[in-house]
This record gives structure tokens, C-alpha cells and sequence, in this order.
């Protein structure tokens, strides 16, 4: 696996790899993280990897990380 690159952003950590004929988008907030991986014939260079990762990818990722943590509390909860 190749790190390609970050994304700086304020609210999670954004990491860009290379592995396996796929690029990996990896998000991380706290304990979570999300990796979309797309199919690197799909795209025509890393910089439309990049592209991908647009604000509102990113906002939509955030509002699935609060509904992540809401589903593990209610589970740590329910032991």
C-alpha cells in the first residue's frame, strides 16, 4: 500500500492511497474511519482522486461519522 497524500482538514484526518489496481480514501475521526475505495481505471490521474474529495464528500463523511458513534454508544449501551 502507497500513501499518494493528505488532505488537510480541520474535522478528520484524510489519507490517499494507492493499493491493489485502487486508490483508497481513508477518513478518520477520533476511534472511526471510513475508506472508499474506487477502481484506478475509473479515473485518469491522482489528481481526480483528489478532486473527489470535495467539501461536500467531506461533510456528508462527518454526518456519517456522528451516526456512527451514536450507533456504537447505543450498543456499548445496551451490555
Amino acid at each position: 500500500m502507497r500513501i499518494i497524500g493528505e488532505i488537510t482538514h480541520p474535522d478528520c484526518k484524510i489519507t490517499l492511497f494507492s493499493w491493489n489496481n485502487r486508490y483508497l480514501i481513508k477518513l478518520e475521526k477520533g476511534l472511526l474511519e471510513q475508506t472508499f475505495k474506487i477502481n484506478q481505471y475509473d479515473l485518469t490521474s491522482e489528481e481526480e482522486l483528489k478532486m473527489i474529495t470535495s467539501e461536500l464528500f467531506i461533510s456528508k463523511a462527518l454526518s456519517r461519522f456522528s451516526e456512527m458513534e451514536n450507533d456504537l454508544q447505543e450498543a456499548l449501551h445496551s451490555l
